[in-house]
Parts: structure tokens; C-alpha cells; sequence
């Protein structure tokens, strides 16, 4: 019996990106677990990682290519071999990239967020095809937009720095849910006499554990940090010498707050003035105390009409108090800016001929069933999925499942399992999963570059992402010798190690050690040196103006609420938010069976009042509805959510609910202010009983 340890790295969309070590038994992996010395990992995982052997090992695995043999939609295969399926794909792919290469539309996103198996090889293989462009932005293009236009780059407080600060705005996130080595340090700043407080419309796990919950209605986050901002400046609770040195545009950014009182702001917010005035005067009093007072902002925020103006006028905050200044203050949304990703080395644009027309993945559904015409380009006519599940995770899903089951649209997919999108495939391709392949990750919750060694054979005859498309560039001809380069190539060029954050970068080593933290320094912004046009913290952004923007921090009602539409309150009273459920992430891990039955079934949380005015009663079965869609659910009348608001925790298989529908039914592919990316939280609905 020969055992081994082998170092990997978590794939999934999640911010921890933890440092894996997988136990191999003669050849079986046993046992996957976090590394104790991991800094971040620090040896624990996630429930749904620690089961990852369940996954791979999954008697429901895709293990061979597969082609369709019933109606889009029923999910009916018969087994082919790779040389049949790679020759299917190519004489379908052929005539169209001779004719309208931009009629063939890859759909991908972050299955696996690996540089190696994301997007190189593919993405490599579609410039070459000129193929349509994808706009990847249904995650957190709105507030990473707002806040580059804010601070310059996707920087901010190390993680390693939180458990150091004296008060941590936890703003839009539930990371007991999704972000568990941030609550980790969260919870140890509490042990040392730090103040937690949530700002998120629902009561979720990590807000029951804050010392204080800010309730505030979803699309309104903007108007509470500039009520916020009215306080700080009426009061005087800010860092003058920090304004003075390292920001830009206060004058401005005055007269927009003046026009804020704390009790417009908080009618906006469906909050007490008290709250918000309580909040903004603990914030500016920490701070000048002279102790650290760090934000964690999350994806939650950006996901209505005004997301990417909201985490840009978040954004503003640190500067005015000065939290800057300390290594445990700030803000951090992302991590991802600090990592120096070669990614033109590994995508290689140069291959384009000609700049293609890009389709947003947010509306896929409009788009497929969209005819060709000048102003759209030609009809789609071919589509390959990888690392997605559009079926599931997209919205307006009624659109886009019509889209899909076009019988003039060739579809490939390639996949773990058969998923929603799966069942709407002509081919299907077996991929490998996390433990089977190589791959270099970066992170966008802390600061170290990660490898992933293959721990096992491919499971029956799965392929990584990138042999697949070496494989389809063969059949189509392509020579460059680019489409020959092996993973491990792939990977060592993962890093640009030119650049100082990354100068030690060297894969093998990186392979050896599974991690390495970047060369960053512990305080990012103290003096100031913010990557904006000004070098400064941008309050007046002038690109934002170029742009056609405001270049103020400002609130944008949202496109659904009583507030900005009445007339469709009226029709629809209801607004509805759907978080990630905490045993699943996004789409992933739903047909893991243990996982599925400790989320239950799919449920709306609601208010009690809200559920008694329609007769509903806890643990009833409701129809969720609006003019997109419907689907059914089980009420628990709870408050942990707001009047006025119901909570639909997401993202479930539509095949695996009772109904065969998800919360993306009645979701909208209404774009954001800014960064193209979706509306999912700015939903209105009406509930009631479900028939029986």
C-alpha cells in the first residue's frame, strides 16, 4: 500500500481559494483537507470541500463523450467515443467559422476559477476561431467597477490583518456562508473586544452572530453610506491631513453628502435615523480614537441597478476617516487586483483577426433567441459550455431555456455531471475535476498565489478543459504551435514575475509548496498611492464623468421597488433577494445527495406579518411570481427577513425542485449602472399558497 499527500487548491467561486491536501491511497484519493499551514487555511474547510472526494468519486459522474438521442430537454444520451464527438463538433463548427465565425458563442464563468483551466487553452482556441466574445460579468464586474473607479484596482485589507481591527462593517456578505476564513478572523477581532455589525436586508447566519444588524431594504446601500458621509462631515469625525494628502474632489464630495441628512437616508433605507446616525458616528469615533476600522464588502451590494455607483460610494469611506492608515483598516471587495495575471500570455488576443461582437452572459436569454440582423450580428447558431450552467444560474431562466432549446442551436457542454444544461446538449464532453488536473490559481480574498497538483488519474475518459481544446484545434486545423503547449507551460507563465508583488514567482517551486503570498505591503493605501488616474482616492472621478457617469458618489433607485416604481409595486408588492444557500456554491454541489438534504428543499423565507395578509401559513407551500416567471417554494415564516421582503436561497438544479424551476424564473437580465453585470437582487414578486 503506497499513500502520498498531495498539495492542491480549492477551484470553486469563493474567495477563500483554500490550500487543499489530498490523501492518495495507490492511486484512490482518500481524504481531501485543508493545509494547517496554510496561512489562510489554515487546516479547515469548507463542509462542501471537505467532501470533495464524494464529488469526484460520484456514482453520477460524466465519465464518457456523449451524444443526444431524444428531444432538447429530457436529458437522453447514448455513449460515443472522443473521436466521434471531437468530429461532430468540427463539421459543425467548420462551415460556421468560414461563413460567421461570430455565430459560435462560448459560455464559461468560474466552475473552476484555475488560470490554466478557466480561460487559456479555450480562450486561445475562440480568438483563433473568431468566434463571439463573452461578457463574463454575471458575478462582481458592477462593484469591482465602482470601486477601480473609486481606489484605482481591486486592492485592499489583507485578510490577515482583520482580527486586528476594533469595528468590521460586515456590508452585504454572509461569509459564515461564503467566506469562512474571513469569519475566522472576524470572530477573533470579536474575541478581542472588536464590534461586528451586518448591513444586509436579511437576518442571515453571519448577522444573527454581529453585535448589530443594519436591515436596510436591497438597492439602498448607497444612500446609507452617503447619510453616513453627512454625519462624518457634520460632525467632523474625519482625518483632514489624509482628505488634504491622498484624496481628490472633497469639496465636491461635501455638497453631494450636505444633500443627505440622516433622516433622508434613512427613509430611503426603510431604517431609524437613530441606526444610521449611531452607525456613522461609531465608524468616524473608532477611527479617530486612533483604532483600525475595516469594511468587508461584498457581492451582495452590487447585485441591483445602482451596485456599481453603491460599492463605489462605500469605497469613499475609509478615505475620509483615515482607516486607511492602519494595516487593519479599510476596505477589501476583492484581492484579485494585487495579483499580476499574465493573461494576455495565456489567452493570447494577438490570435484575433478582427475584434468580434461580444454577448453579455446576463442575457443569454434574449440573446439566443435573438434573429441575426445588422445591428445584432449573425444569429447564434452554435454555443460550448464549460465551467457554467446557464440553465440554473442565469437569469430570466424561462428565456433562457427557450434559447437553449432551439433545435438549430448545436450545443456542446462539457461537465461533471448531468446538469440542467447538460440535458439541453448534442454533445457531451466528460471534464476532470479539481483532483485530475494542474492548475495556478490566484485569490480574491487574500494575497497568495496557489498551484493545484493532479492527485489522481482521470476518472474514466474525463478530459481537463485544456486537452479538450487542443483536441478541437486540431480537428480544425489550427498549426499555431500555441495549441501544443502543456499545462505545466500553461501555468508557469500563470504570473507575470516581472512585477515586483510577484517578482519571486517561479512554478516548480510553487508546485513543491502548493502557495506563496505576494510581496505587498501590510497598509496598501497609508500614503496614499491609489492606482486612479490622480493617484489619489477618487470622491470626484472625472473618467466616471467621461464615461457618462456621475462622478460623485450618488444613489440610483433600483429598477423594481415601491419606491422607483409604484405602479409595479402595486402589481407585485414583494421584493425578493436570492443568496447563496450555505451547502451549495452557486450551482455546485446541489446533486451531492448528504449536502442536499441538510439544505432541505427549496424554501422562501418571509415575514410573518407579510405571510398572515395572504393566508399563508409556516411550512405551506407558495407560488413566488411576477410576469417572468413562477416558481414554488416552502414558506417559513420568519423575521429574519424584513417586512416587505422574502429570501429565496439559491442556486438549486431545476431538475432536483419539486416544480423544476429555481429563483431565476423570476429574476430580470437588466444590467447594472455600471460593469454590465446582472439585477438578481432587484426583484419584485407576489407570493401566495401554491395550488394544490
Amino acid at each position: 500500500m503506497t499513500t502520498t499527500h498531495v498539495r492542491a487548491t480549492c477551484p470553486h467561486d469563493c474567495p477563500d481559494t483554500c490550500a487543499l491536501l489530498v490523501t492518495v491511497t495507490d492511486g484512490v484519493a482518500t481524504e481531501v483537507k485543508g493545509d494547517p499551514e496554510h496561512p489562510t487555511t489554515a487546516g479547515v474547510l469548507c463542509t462542501k470541500v471537505s467532501r470533495y472526494t464524494e464529488r469526484t468519486y460520484h456514482a453520477e459522474r460524466l465519465l464518457y463523450p456523449l451524444r443526444r438521442v431524444g428531444k432538447k430537454g429530457e436529458g437522453k444520451f447514448e455513449r460515443i467515443s472522443w473521436d466521434e464527438a471531437l468530429d461532430t463538433i468540427a463539421a459543425r463548427l467548420k462551415p460556421l467559422a468560414a461563413s460567421a465565425p461570430e455565430a459560435i458563442l462560448p459560455y464559461s464563468y468560474c466552475g473552476t476559477m484555475g488560470l490554466v483551466q478557466g480561460e487559456s487553452m479555450s480562450a486561445r482556441f475562440f480568438h483563433q476561431l473568431g468566434a463571439s466574445l463573452l461578457d463574463r460579468t454575471i458575478c462582481a464586474s458592477a462593484g469591482g467597477t465602482g470601486y477601480r473607479y473609486t481606489v484605482g484596482a481591486t486592492i485592499g485589507t489583507d485578510l490577515e490583518q482583520f482580527q486586528n481591527a476594533k469595528l468590521i462593517l460586515i456590508w452585504g456578505g454572509n461569509p459564515i456562508a461564503s467566506n469562512l476564513h474571513f469569519w475566522t478572523r472576524a470572530q477573533e477581532a470579536k474575541r478581542r473586544g472588536a464590534t461586528l455589525i451586518a448591513i444586509d436586508p436579511y437576518r442571515s447566519l453571519t448577522a444573527e452572530k454581529c453585535h448589530r444588524h443594519i436591515a436596510l431594504l436591497p438597492g439602498t446601500d448607497a444612500a446609507l453610506a452617503l447619510g453616513m458621509m453627512h454625519v462624518l462631515i457634520a460632525e467632523d469625525l474625519l482625518d483632514h491631513d489624509y482628505i488634504a494628502d491622498y484624496t481628490l474632489g472633497f469639496a465636491q464630495l461635501k455638497e453631494r453628502a450636505a444633500e443627505w441628512p440622516p433622516e433622508r437616508a434613512a427613509e430611503v433605507c426603510g431604517i431609524g435615523v437613530a441606526e444610521l446616525v449611531g452607525l456613522a458616528r461609531l465608524y468616524g469615533q473608532t477611527s479617530r480614537d486612533g483604532d483600525a476600522v475595516a469594511i468587508r464588502a461584498n457581492y451582495g451590494v452590487q447585485r441591483v441597478r445602482g451596485g456599481g455607483m453603491a460599492v463605489r460610494t462605500i469605497a469613499c469611506l475609509p478615505a475620509l476617516t483615515g482607516a486607511w492608515r492602519h494595516a487593519a483598516g479599510g476596505i477589501q471587495l476583492s484581492s484579485s487586483g494585487s495579483f499580476p495575471v499574465n493573461r494576455a500570455a495565456l489567452q493570447r488576443p494577438d490570435l484575433l483577426k478582427a475584434q468580434p461582437r461580444t454577448i453579455n452572459m446576463t442575457t443569454i436569454g434574449d440573446d439566443l433567441l435573438r434573429p441575426g440582423s445588422p445591428e445584432f450580428g449573425p444569429q447564434v447558431q452554435a454555443v460550448i459550455v464549460y465551467n457554467s450552467n446557464p440553465l440554473a444560474v442565469a437569469p430570466d431562466s424561462s428565456k433562457v431555456e427557450r434559447g437553449f432549446a432551439r433545435e438549430d442551436l448545436f450545443t456542446v457542454v462539457l461537465e461533471h455531471f448531468q446538469t440542467d444544461t447538460v440535458d439541453y446538449a448534442d454533445i457531451v464532453l466528460p471534464a476532470t475535476t479539481q483532483l485530475e488536473h494542474v492548475d495556478a490559481h490566484l485569490a480574491y480574498g487574500h494575497l497568495y498565489m496557489m498551484a493545484n497538483n493532479a492527485a489522481i488519474a482521470p476518472m474514466g475518459e474525463a478530459k481537463p478543459n485544456t486537452e479538450v481544446f487542443r483536441l478541437l484545434a486540431a480537428r480544425m486545423g489550427f498549426d499555431d504551435p500555441c495549441f501544443r503547449e502543456s499545462d505545466d507551460a500553461l501555468a508557469a507563465r500563470a504570473f507575470d514575475a516581472s512585477k515586483a508583488q510577484a517578482v519571486h514567482f517561479d512554478w516548480e517551486a510553487l508546485k513543491q509548496k502548493g502557495w506563496q503570498k505576494l510581496a505587498m505591503p501590510d497598509a496598501p493605501f497609508a500614503q496614499g498611492g491609489f492606482a486612479t488616474p490622480s493617484g489619489k482616492c477618487e470622491f470626484y472621478s472625472a473618467q466616471m464623468l467621461a464615461d457618462g457617469l456621475d462622478p460623485l458618489p450618488t444613489h440610483i433607485a433600483p429598477y423594481e421597488s415601491p419606491a422607483s416604481n409604484p405602479e409595479l409595486a402595486a402589481k407585485y408588492p414583494l421584493a425578493m433577494i436570492s443568496p447563496p444557500a450555505r451547502n451549495f456554491l452557486n450551482s455546485t454541489f446541489v446533486n451531492i445527495k448528504s449536502l442536499r438534504a441538510a439544505e432541505g428543499e427549496p424554501h422562501l423565507d418571509m415575514h410573518p406579518e407579510d405571510g398572515a395578509a395572504r393566508g399563508i401559513g409556516h411550512g405551506e407551500m407558495v407560488r413566488i411570481f411576477n410576469d417572468r416567471g413562477s416558481f414554488v417554494a416552502k414558506a417559513r415564516l420568519t423575521d429574519k427577513a424584513r417586512r416587505g421582503l422574502v429570501v429565496g436561497l439559491s442556486v438549486w438544479w431545476k431538475k432536483l425542485a419539486g416544480d423544476g424551476k429555481n429563483a431565476n424564473e423570476v429574476t430580470s437580465q437588466r444590467l447594472t449602472d455600471m460593469g454590465r453585470a446582472p439585477t438578481f437582487y432587484d426583484t419584485l414578486v407576489e407570493v401566495e399558497k401554491a395550488p394544490a
